[in-house]
């Protein structure tokens, strides 16, 4: 018996068990997590062995609508009937038809536009089959206003939206500890070597997007969890392959959303393999996808389209509808009532064989509100009457057709006018052909009759050369184009060094605007990208980690990983208010004139250096000179001498002042101390008159030094005389406590002072 690779899911209870479909020559499917035996008969009735060795058999099995319940993100078609799957099918083919064939006219316009860009090289007119030129020798060219016009924003966009550096920056609310800053800058290179090194794709496939944005109007990306490169993918879709019904404005408010994909075979059938599609069979030669914008893009690129290839080669069309449903089993419930609400759904359709190979949920498995995700990111160029936006194909097509008119018309002129062409007399001409090629200082013979004269029988059309007045007109228009277009060179400050500031902002700000509001719906748009790019790396962590440390560009785990994530946000490393590298060019001239009106109130050098950063010059320090070597101190040494100079003047005049006040306070202490000393000289005097009178009465002197014996000099106040002023030594005291001054009418002696 033959391997089968489907599975029978069971439950404890026989109505729970889930049955996949098995191949015809399949008779006994085992269960890896059950000990009973199942079998399933010729006629479709499920046995199943209990364990005591009794047989249940199930006549009518129902598919088990618990297992896709219980798993949020599987695939409900292995659970829904193929009836059901039938009628859903149906019905969102007939829509993704009907929203189509809505569009047949803008896909009609963008496939012009394609044309209108010039791209395939055409050669005049040289016989009836081969050109769309009326007559022969009819120039073909087309003028480039269109192309310069997409290829000069492509150009500014993806300079200001992809640097070299990475486009993410990681802003975070954390307050300023450098772990938390540090985790940010780590979570900002890991994110931008993500996009550079590991999703290679994401440069090329952006650039490629902005150019059709520019173009048509409009462009999108979508971003999902590649279940082939295991890891959050951000690729752009053409506006082309997105299907929405005419009356929806934006993707918030379209009822249905559908991708128009183009598969390989082999890559479907990995999308089996991994279980993200049912394993069903499909035609063998899918039919190619065919349209306007199709086949112009072939004729373009000179290619033959794919509907003339071989029959093995064609590529399956895959619709990957995002819609509202109502299936049976899986109905919204209010209080265990279904309730009729259609939910949001992800059904993929393969067109030619009109089977379903997934449907998922499409909500956040903790959203009460059961709100869709939103799985595509729209960049706009300027934002339309309906869901298609307009674009310079719209806004320069006609413009572009009329050139190029003018174009042919004056080079076909100019042509005619060096080589006329002419009317011939038929009965007079006798050659055999009428094409009369007469090349540079040759002479063609020609048959005339010969009694008339040559003129006579050839007359050259009246053609004229080109006039002013078309010439005017053209260049007219171009202008109008390039002005419209925004493509128009900007004279800012007219060639002037000295043009007021205020005259060259008023020149950049009328100059950009119109870029200057694009740039800022696609900052806009490139910010919602990174958004839903952050929620795809919530749900698979690992993609970022293996790929980050492997390389060794942070030190990351999951639990890190997710919490620097729920921490910060994510938003372009551009800035919104500069669109283009000439807009900060001008800033940047802006700067400067501002410097040089008011040098004094300016940094020079910091100036230039603000200057140099903004046109993009990596290492501006590197180009300024040296400083010279000094002839003195350094200027920061100087600054200190002079500082301390000036505190040294203070300090001096301090202590000056100081001086001042101790020479008056000493002045004044010494007409104290004479007086004092006067007194005390008066009072020795009366005292010495008075032990002259003792000593007359008694016989007897005492002597000071019995009193102080050899007792060394103290230090006591300064006395600088008595009142005869005479120099006295120091005045000494006693050990009984007295102070006792020399005596100066016997050296030697000393007075008590009292």
């Amino acid at each position: 018996m033959a391997s089968s690779p489907y599975a029978i899911r069971l439950d404890q209870g026989l109505g729970a068990a889930a049955i996949a479909r098995p191949e015809p020559e399949d008779v006994v499917v085992p269960i890896d997590d059950a000990g009973d035996g199942v079998t399933i008969s010729p006629d479709g009735a499920l046995q199943v062995e209990a364990a005591d060795g009794s047989v249940i058999i199930e006549f009518n099995p129902q598919p088990d609508r618990g297992t896709a319940s219980t798993d949020f993100d599987a695939n409900l078609a292995e659970d829904i009937d193929d009836a059901a799957l039938s009628r859903i099918a149906e019905d969102l083919l007939e829509g993704i038809e009907q929203d189509n064939q809505s569009r047949a006219e803008w896909l009609e316009t963008r496939a012009q536009g394609i044309r209108l860009l010039g791209l395939k090289l055409e050669q005049p007119r040289s016989d009836a089959g081969n050109s769309s030129a009326p007559v022969e020798g009819m120039s073909t060219v087309r003028h480039p206003v269109l192309l310069e016009a997409a290829t000069r924003f492509q150009a500014n966009a993806r300079g200001e939206l992809l640097p070299s550096s990475g486009p993410v920056k990681v802003t975070d609310d954390l307050d300023q500890s450098g772990e938390e800053d540090q985790r940010a800058a780590d979570l900002e290179n890991g994110l931008n070597y993500y996009l550079t090194a590991v999703a290679k794709e994401y440069y090329p496939d952006t650039d490629r997007m902005l150019f059709m944005v520019g173009f048509g109007g409009c462009g999108f990306k979508k971003i999902y969890n590649c279940p082939l490169r295991r890891r959050p993918v951000s690729e752009s879709v053409d506006a082309a392959d997105i299907i929405v019904s005419n009356a929806a404005t934006d993707m918030a408010n379209a009822g249905r959303v559908t991708h128009q994909i183009k598969m390989r075979k082999s890559v479907l059938k990995r999308m089996q393999l991994v279980g993200a599609y049912r394993d069903v069979p499909l035609v063998s030669d899918p039919q190619p996808l065919d349209n306007a914008v199709e086949r112009e893009k072939a004729n373009v690129q000179g290619v033959e389209p794919a509907s003339q290839g071989r029959p093995q080669d064609q590529d399956y069309t895959i619709y990957e509808c995002y819609c509202e449903l109502d299936i049976a089993g899986f109905e919204h419930e209010e209080k265990g009532k279904p309730t009729g609400l259609p939910l949001p759904y992800r059904v993929v359709i393969e067109r030619d064989s009109r089977k379903i190979l997934e449907i998922r949920r499409n909500w956040r498995e903790d959203d009460p509100m059961f709100l869709a995700k939103p799985a595509f990111v729209k960049y706009p160029f300027i934002p339309g009457i309906g869901f298609y936006d307009i674009g310079l194909v719209h806004m320069l097509g006609n413009a572009t057709a009329a050139l190029t008119a003018a174009w042919r018309e004056m080079l076909d002129a100019g042509m005619y006018a060096n080589f006329p062409g002419g009317l011939i007399k038929k009965g007079a001409t006798r050659q055999n052909t009428s094409d009369i090629r007469v090349p540079p200082g040759a002479l063609a013979p020609v048959d005339v009759p010969m009694d008339q004269p040559i003129g006579d029988s050839i007359m050259p059309l009246p053609y004229k050369d080109v006039g002013t007045g078309l010439m005017a007109l053209t260049e007219n228009i171009a202008e109008t184009a390039q002005r419209v277009g925004n493509i128009a060179e900007v004279s800012v400050g007219e060639g002037r060094q000295d043009a007021p500031v205020g005259t060259t902002l008023a020149l950049i700000e009328q100059a950009t605007k119109i870029m200057d509001a694009v740039h800022k719906r696609i900052h806009a748009a490139q910010a919602e990208e990174f958004q839903l790019l952050k929620e795809c790396f919530r749900q698979n962590p690992e993609a970022f980690v293996n790929s980050v440390v492997a390389a060794g560009k942070g030190d990351w785990d999951e639990a890190r990983f997710l919490a620097a994530l729920d921490d910060a946000d994510l938003v372009p490393m551009a800035d919104p208010n500069t669109p283009s590298h000439m807009h900060r060019l001008m800033k940047a001239m802006a700067i400067k004139q501002l410097q040089s009106v008011s040098p004094q109130i300016y940094d020079g050098r910091a100036v230039d250096e603000r200057v140099l950063h903004m046109i993009g010059v990596d290492d501006p320090e590197s180009l300024f000179a040296p400083p010279a070597a000094p002839s003195g101190p350094p200027p920061e040494v100087m600054a200190k001498v002079a500082d301390a100079a000036l505190k040294s003047k203070a300090i001096d005049q301090k202590a000056q002042q100081a001086a001042q006040d101790a020479q008056i306070k000493a002045a004044s202490s010494v007409q104290d101390n004479q007086a004092k000393m006067a007194q005390i000289a008066s009072q020795e005097r009366i005292a010495a008159l008075n032990l002259a009178k003792e000593m007359v009465i008694h016989g007897s002197e005492p002597h000071a030094e019995d009193v102080l014996g050899n007792m060394p000099p103290q230090p006591g106040a300064p006395l600088s005389g008595f009142a005869d002023g005479g120099a006295v030594d120091p005045p000494r005291q006693a050990p009984d406590g007295n102070w006792y001054v020399p005596d100066q009418s016997r050296p030697g002696k000393y007075l008590m002072v009292q």
